[in-house]
């Protein structure tokens, strides 16, 4: 058995385990002085001793003894000991990841294989698979934006709700980042120890607001981080035409229309809110350093729980128990052998 740091839990109660004994003393004293003198009220001096003659002093002094006892092991277990130490338990904060993925057309460029989406898709499954267990949701976004997956534990029905995410999810064209911070902001309305979001784009944002809104989030101490998809050099963006057949997006002359990276965008994003940019690259190891950042952040906000003693308080309890048992079986008359003594 382990006696290392013994201790009362709650100290306080050790008063009843001395006091309580000593006024239990002192009333036991006076109880038993009126017990007497209603006793010389009720017969004279020379039959009194006759009359006390079966009475044990020993036994009544025993059965008085065992209720101080008694009453001692009560403030004892009242007061809790403990020796030993639990095991340390270890707590760490919740934590909520909220995705925002871009789905507009530019996404279909193929700078990055198999194209910008779908490699995003990819990296976000990858950082699922190690996420230590907290809630994940999905907002996806081009001209507007929605809530894909509400803010979840269950995460295979996030993973069906990314899987079925293409550039046809979000009717209206156009890349609107300042929209899709909005969507965000409403989907953590209930909040979590920690909120962190992460976006997914290739930073073309045709609305401008991206940036002002980032500015509001941080108002409301809420984190971003932002992975950039593509290339500076960009991409043709591909398209199936209404015949099934692939084509590439041509602007209003007739122009091969390419689509570029625009990491300035979201660096100052990401900034913004106190997070940071990291370019996806063609393995999606950009997104596997921002998991990595939020795992160090993740192992600083760990708590190392006290394991605390080992309650210890059942055994005096019991021996209290077994006090008053004997108390209760112990009389006050002598025995025969008592009675027949000279």
């Amino acid at each position: 058995m382990d006696f290392t740091d013994p201790h009362f839990a709650e100290p306080a109660w050790l008063w009843l385990a001395v006091l309580g004994p000593a006024a239990l003393l002192g009333l036991q004293a006076y109880a038993s002085r009126l017990r007497l003198r209603q006793l010389e009220h009720l017969a004279s001096s020379r039959f009194l001793a006759s009359l006390l003659e079966s009475v044990s002093p020993a036994r009544r002094r025993m059965k008085q003894g065992l209720l101080l006892l008694a009453l001692a092991g009560l403030g004892i277990t009242l007061a809790r000991p403990q020796w030993g130490r639990l095991p340390e338990s270890v707590q760490t904060a919740s934590e909520d990841v909220l995705f925002l993925l871009d789905a507009s057309r530019s996404m279909l460029a193929e700078d990055v294989r198999p194209n910008r989406l779908e490699r995003a898709k990819l990296a976000i499954l990858d950082f699922l698979q190690t996420h230590p267990g907290g809630r994940v949701g999905l907002v996806v976004f081009a001209g507007q934006a929605f809530l894909q997956c509400p803010l979840t534990f269950d995460h295979e029905a996030f993973r069906e709700s990314l899987v079925a995410v293409d550039t046809g999810s979000i009717p209206v064209g156009g890349t609107d980042l300042g929209r899709a911070l909005d969507e965000a902001r409403h989907a953590l309305e209930n909040p979590g120890d920690r909120q962190i979001m992460i976006i997914l784009s290739d930073g073309e944002d045709l609305a401008e607001q991206g940036i002002k809104v980032a500015g509001e989030l941080a108002r409301q101490s809420l984190v971003l981080h932002t992975v950039g998809i593509g290339t500076a050099t960009g991409g043709e963006i591909r398209i199936t035409n209404p015949q099934g057949q692939p084509e590439v997006v041509r602007d209003e002359v007739g122009r091969i229309v390419r689509t570029r990276l625009d990491e300035d965008t979201l660096r100052r994003i990401a900034a913004a809110t106190g997070g940071t940019y990291q370019p996806l690259g063609t393995l999606g190891e950009g997104l596997v350093k921002i998991q990595l950042e939020l795992e160090t952040a993740r192992t600083r906000d760990t708590r190392p729980g006290t394991g605390g003693g080992v309650e210890r308080f059942h055994a005096p309890l019991a021996a209290v128990l077994l006090l008053l048992v004997a108390e209760s079986l112990v009389g006050t008359r002598r025995s025969r052998q008592e009675t027949k003594a000279p």
